[in-house]
Formats: structure tokens, C-alpha cells, sequence
């Protein structure tokens, strides 16, 4: 009786939460709102005995993503006027396609039925393992090169998002990684021995060569050939 009581206060919230994340007007409440959804979503999870992905949910979902979208949404210069001129001219669609998505649920769900084998309760994890482990087991065995390929795939879209943002601007620094790793320690920097008492502003601190970046800076980049000779150039005029 008691985990009933839990499970509908936690779907209750839960559907209440999702709702405020499409209809609040605000995207910081939004978010907040989110990761309300998601801490009730887990606890769901825990209900059901599936610990391991109720955990999942709170420390990936919750402690990175809805946190890193929550601090962009907040540097954004979001222009809220703008946004609701777009909802109000994109309504009409938008309503179509949700019109459409519902009615496909409600067709699968007229449609669906639980098998008579599944209704006996929960699946007990095989050889006594917990589920943690007999979920590890089964991706790392069975399913590792799939889990692999997942892998490569969530690699390769992150590669794809750094190409495409990245921007090449001479104000950058780059380096040429070949002489970086031939110069050794004498031709980086310059160690200073401090007396007692004194700190390092006063000695001069830790001098590093004047010429040590422009030798190693890739062309094109900040510190290149270049950009040497203006500063030469700047110096020498003044």
C-alpha cells in the first residue's frame, strides 16, 4: 500500500513538473523545473527496483546536463519578445504536429496489452547478481561491440560539433607541436632563486623568454612570424 501511495505522489509530480517545462515562460524555470522532473523520474526508478538507472538519471541527466544547460540558458542574452512573436506565428503548426503525435498514442495505447507472462511482478536478476551488476554484465559481454559502437558514434558527433564551431582567427594561439616538445626546460623558462624573506616580484619572478613562444607558434596563429615583426616593429618605434 505504501509503495502504491509513493509511486502515484512521485507521477503526480512528475507529470506536474513536465507540464511547467512546456508552459512556463521562462527558460531558467523551465530547466529548474526539468530537473524536478528528472529527481521524480528516478524515484520512479527506485520504486521499481532499477537502482542503477535511477542513479544514472540523478548524477548524468541531473548533475551534468540540466546543470550545463541551466548556466547557458543563463549567459544567453535570450530576447524573450522575439521568442513569443516566433511561438504565436508557429502555432498553428506546432498544434498540428502535437494533434497528430497524440493521436498516434492514443492508437497504440487502444492497441496495447500486457502478456500474461509479464504481469507476475518484476524480473529477478539471474544467478543472484543485483541489478547493477547483471546490467554490467550483459553490455560488456553480449552487447560490447554495440556499446562500443555507441561509443564511437557520441565521439564522432562531438568532433563534428568542434569543427563546425570552430573559428580561425589570428588573435588565437597554436602551436607547432613538434618544436614545442623538442625544447627542453632552459629554453621555457627561467627559475629564479629567492633569498629568505623576499617574494617574487622583487627578484624579477619567473622571466620567461622573450623569443621562447614565437619559435614554437604555428603559422598564421598569435606569436607567429608576424605577429614577431609588428611587435618589433612597435617596440623599435617607440
Amino acid at each position: 500500500m505504501l509503495a502504491q501511495v509513493v509511486f502515484y505522489v512521485f507521477a503526480a509530480v512528475l507529470l506536474m513538473s513536465a507540464c511547467m517545462v512546456i508552459s512556463v515562460r521562462n527558460p531558467v524555470h523551465a530547466v529548474l523545473f526539468l530537473i524536478l522532473a528528472f529527481f521524480n523520474a528516478s524515484g520512479l526508478f527506485l520504486i521499481a527496483g532499477a537502482e542503477f538507472l535511477a542513479m544514472l538519471l540523478v548524477i548524468v541527466y541531473v548533475g551534468a546536463v540540466a546543470v550545463l544547460f541551466l548556466f547557458v540558458v543563463m549567459m544567453l542574452d535570450v530576447d524573450f519578445t522575439q521568442l513569443r512573436e516566433g511561438l504565436q506565428r508557429n502555432a498553428p503548426i506546432g498544434a498540428c504536429v502535437g494533434a497528430i503525435l497524440f493521436a498516434e498514442l492514443v492508437m497504440a495505447m487502444s492497441n496495447w496489452s500486457m502478456a500474461p507472462a509479464s504481469a507476475g511482478g518484476a524480473v529477478q536478476a539471474a544467478s543472484g547478481l543485483t541489478n547493477t551488476a547483471a546490467l554490467g554484465t550483459l553490455i560488456y559481454t553480449h552487447y560490447v561491440l554495440l556499446f562500443q559502437a555507441c561509443g564511437l558514434v557520441l565521439l564522432v558527433a562531438m568532433i563534428g560539433a568542434i569543427v563546425l564551431t570552430l573559428r580561425q582567427t589570428g588573435s588565437g594561439r597554436r602551436q607547432n607541436i613538434e618544436k614545442q616538445h623538442a625544447r627542453t626546460r632552459e629554453e621555457t623558462l627561467e627559475l629564479v632563486q629567492l633569498p629568505l624573506g623576499e617574494n617574487v616580484l622583487e627578484q624579477g619572478g619567473f622571466l620567461r623568454p622573450r623569443t621562447s613562444y614565437y619559435e614554437i607558434a604555428a603559422p598564421g596563429s598569435y606569436g607567429s612570424d608576424e605577429q614577431r615583426k609588428e611587435a618589433e616593429k612597435e617596440e623599435t618605434g617607440a
